[in-house]
C-alpha cells in the first residue's frame, strides 16, 4: 500500500485558514469528515486532543503530525494542510508549524495500513522532501512529491537489517510513543541519520502499532556501549540489566539525536539493575524520571482527574452556601447536595485509592493495582490521609514484586492462575494486614499532629509557610517540588485545614500570569512568538496551570525562574497574611468566589505576586535584537 492510497486530493488543504492550534485541528478533522473517512467526527477529535495532551505532535522543523488510532475512524486516511504564514502549534523547537499531516488510523487497522502511515513520518525527516511540499502549487504536485519520495526509498527497506560489524563501537536504541504511528519512527530515523553522519554504528528497535521491528538481540545488547530508550510508553527493560541505559522521552530523540549518541558513546549513563537505573556513584541521569519520582508521578498524574473533576464540583456546590449540601442545614439545596455527592463523596473520595493503586502499578505492573488501591482506601478511611496513601502505594508495589518472585518457581501449568488468583489474593491480604497493624496508626497520629501544628501556628509562622509553599510551586513548574507542595495542600484539605492550599494555588497561578503581564508591559523585551504565548499564559494562569510559564522559563531560566519564585512566594505569603482559606483543590479563578475570607484580598495577593514577577522579569531581560 502506498501513502497516496491514504492521502488523496479530497483530504488536502493547501491554504489553511486557521491561525491557532485548536482551529487547525478542527479544520483538518472537518476535511477528513467531509471526505467520508470518519464514523464519528467528535469522537475522532477527542482522540486527537487526548494524544496532544500527552505531548505535542508539533515535532519542529515546521511540521506537526496530529494523529489518533480510534474506532471513530471509518477508513485509514491522511489529511494534509499547509499554512504559508505558519501557526503556533506548541512545537518542540518553539517555531511555527507550516506543514500539517493528520493521521487517522482505525482501532483495528492492519499492519499494512500502520506501516504505510508510519513511513510518512520517516519521509518528513528529509528537508528536501519538506521543501517540495512547501513549494507545491497544486494537490497533484503534493501527491507527485510523495510518490517520488516513496519510490526512491523502496530500495532501502532492508537497511535496518544490515549486518553489524563486530569491530566497531555499537550504540543501540529503542523508540516508542503512545500510539506507535508517528513519533516512534521519526525518532528512529533521526537517530539513524545522525549516527550515519557521525560515522557511528547504530541499531534501532521500533515499538510501533504494528509490533516490534528490528528487535535487539541478546548478542546486540552484550556488544553495545549503551542503550538509548526514547519512549513515552513502557518497553521491555529487563533485558538491559547491567548495561548503561539512557531513558528519555521519544521527542528528545527527534530533537537531540547527536547529544544522545555522544552520551551513549561516552557511557555517560546509569547502569540498569532489576527494574531501576542506578549508577555506581548513585547519580541519576540528568532529566531522567526513574525510581521513587517515576512511581510517584504515575500516581499523581492518574489521581489529578479525580482531584480536578471532583474538586470543581465541590466548589460549585459551595456557591449555594458553604453548608448547602447538608440536608440538616437551613441553607440546604438539592443541586448543591447532588454536586457534593458526586464530587466529594465519590470522585474526591477515590483520590487516595487511585494514587496508591497507580503507584503500586508503576512498581509491579497490573498485579500491583488492586493491592495498592485497597491499601489506599484503608489509609483514607482509617484517617492516615495522603501520607498513608503514599506508603500504601509503595508498600503494595514492592510486596507484589516479592510475591511474584515467591511464585516464580511454580509449574508452568499454574501460570494462568497467578494474575487472577495468587497475586490479588496474597497482594491484597499482605498489604491490608500491614496497613492496618503497622502503617495506619502512626500515620494517622502524624497526620493529626501536623494538622494540629498548623492550626496552632502564629501569624508570622503561617506567613513563612505560605512563602515557602508559594515559592515551591514556581521552582520547577509542574515538577517534583511543585507536585510535593500541591500534594501537601490536598492533604491539608483532606484534614480540614484550608489555608495552606489557598497559598499554594495563589503561588501556582503567579508564574504564567506574571510572564503574561511582562509580555504586555515590556513588549520590546520579548519576541513576537513570546508575546503570542503570553496571551495563552493569561488563560493558563487564571486556570491554575503553572506549566503555562514553562516556555518562558525554558528560553531564559536564569531570569524567569527567580522572578517567578519571588512573585509566587509573595502571593503565598500574602494569602496567609490575609487569612484566606480555600476548600476546593483546583479551579483557579473559577473557585475564588468560594474562598473563606475576603475574595478581593485573595485576588489582590495573586495580582501583587504576578506584578512582582512581571516587573522583575521585565527589568532583568534584555531587549530583543531586531
Amino acid at each position: 500500500m502506498r501513502i497516496t492510497d491514504l492521502l488523496t486530493k479530497d483530504t488536502i488543504l493547501l491554504n489553511l485558514s486557521s491561525n491557532s492550534k485548536e482551529l487547525v485541528i478542527d479544520e483538518l478533522v472537518n476535511q477528513l469528515d467531509r471526505a467520508g473517512k470518519l464514523h464519528d467526527r467528535a469522537g475522532y477529535k477527542e482522540a486527537i486532543l487526548a494524544r496532544e495532551a500527552q505531548s505535542t505532535t508539533g515535532i519542529g522543523e515546521g511540521i506537526a503530525i496530529p494523529h489518533a488510532k480510534t474506532k471513530a475512524v471509518k477508513s485509514p486516511a491522511i489529511a494534509f494542510g499547509r499554512s504559508a504564514a505558519g501557526i503556533d502549534y506548541d512545537s518542540l523547537d518553539g517555531e511555527p508549524s507550516r506543514l500539517f499531516f493528520m493521521i487517522a488510523a482505525g482501532e483495528g487497522a492492519d499492519n499494512t495500513h500502520l506501516e504505510t502511515l508510519s513511513s510518512l513520518s520517516s519521509f518528513l525527516m528529509d528537508p528536501d522532501f519538506r521543501k517540495k511540499l512547501e513549494e507545491a502549487k497544486t494537490e497533484e504536485e503534493v501527491l507527485e512529491a510523495i510518490n517520488s519520495k516513496e519510490d526512491s526509498e523502496m530500495d532501502d527497506n532492508e537497511g535496518d537489517e544490515a549486518s553489524l560489524s563486530s569491530e566497531e563501537q555499537l550504540v543501540l536504541a529503542v523508540t516508542a510513543c503512545p500510539t506507535g504511528i508517528a513519533h516512534t519512527y521519526m525518532a528512529a530515523d533521526s537517530l539513524k541519520a545522525k549516527a550515519k553522519e557521525m560515522g557511528v554504528q547504530i541499531k534501532v528497535e521500533t515499538n510501533g502499532s504494528s509490533g516490534v521491528k528490528n528487535l535487539l538481540t541478546q548478542d546486540d545488547i552484550e556488544r553495545a556501549s549503551a542503550i538509548i530508550v526514547a519512549a513515552d510508553k513502557q518497553v521491555e527493560m529487563e533485558r538491559f540489566g547491567g548495561k548503561h541505559v539512557i531513558e528519555v522521552p521519544v521527542a528528545q530523540a527527534i530533537r537531540k539525536p547527536q547529544e544522545l549518541i555522544e552520551q551513549a558513546l561516552k557511557q555517560d549513563a546509569s547502569i540498569y539493575k532489576s527494574g531501576k537505573s542506578a549508577s555506581p556513584d548513585g547519580q541519576k541521569e540528568k532529566g531522567q524520571r526513574t525510581g521513587f519520582y517515576k512511581h510517584l508521578m504515575n500516581g499523581v498524574s492518574n489521581m489529578l482527574p479525580f482531584v480536578v473533576g471532583g474538586g470543581i464540583l465541590i466548589a460549585i456546590s459551595f456557591m449555594f452556601g458553604i453548608n448547602s449540601a447538608n440536608p440538616d442545614d437551613p441553607s440546604y439545596n438539592q443541586i448543591a447536595y447532588l454536586l457534593k455527592t458526586i464530587g466529594g463523596d465519590n470522585a474526591f473520595a477515590l483520590m487516595i485509592p487511585i494514587l496508591a493503586g497507580f503507584i503500586a502499578m508503576s512498581i509491579a505492573d497490573r498485579p500491583g493495582f488492586a493491592p495498592g488501591a485497597v491499601g489506599g482506601l484503608l489509609a483514607s478511611t482509617g484517617g492516615a490521609g495522603f501520607l498513608g496513601g503514599l506508603i500504601a502505594g509503595f508498600l503494595a508495589g514492592y510486596l507484589v514484586v516479592l510475591i511474584k518472585k515467591a511464585f516464580s518457581g511454580l509449574p508452568g501449568s499454574l501460570e494462568g492462575i497467578k494474575p487472577v488468583l495468587l497475586y490479588p489474593l496474597f497482594g491484597v491480604l499482605s498489604t491490608g494486614l500491614i496497613m492496618l497493624t503497622v502503617v495506619i496508626p502512626p500515620a494517622k497520629a502524624l497526620n493529626d499532629a501536623l494538622n494540629g501544628w498548623l492550626m496552632g501556628m502564629g501569624t508570622g509562622n503561617l506567613i513563612l509557610l505560605g512563602l515557602i509553599l508559594g515559592g515551591m510551586m514556581a521552582i520547577d513548574m509542574g515538577g517534583p517540588l511543585n507536585k510535593a507542595a500541591y500534594t501537601f495542600g490536598i492533604a491539608m484539605i483532606d484534614a480540614g485545614n484550608f489555608a495552606p492550599h489557598a497559598a499554594i494555588m495563589a503561588g501556582g497561578m503567579v508564574p504564567p500570569l506574571g510572564m503574561a503581564l511582562a509580555t504586555t508591559f515590556f513588549r520590546k523585551k520579548f519576541t513576537k512568538q513570546e508575546r503570542e504565548a503570553g496571551k495563552t499564559a493569561y488563560i493558563m494562569g487564571a486556570s491554575f496551570i503553572t506549566e503555562g510559564a514553562i516556555p518562558f522559563a525554558a528560553a531564559d531560566p536564569g531570569r524567569v525562574i527567580p522572578a517567578s519564585v519571588i512573585g509566587a512566594a509573595t502571593a503565598g505569603a500574602l494569602s496567609m497574611l490575609f487569612s484566606i482559606k480555600l476548600p476546593a483543590p483546583h479551579g483557579g479563578a473559577f473557585v475564588i468566589p468560594i474562598v473563606e475570607g475576603n475574595p478581593l484580598l485573595y485576588v489582590a495577593a495573586i495580582l501583587i505576586g504576578a506584578l512582582v514577577t512581571a516587573i522583575i522579569a521585565g527589568m532583568w531581560k534584555k531587549p530583543v535584537q531586531s
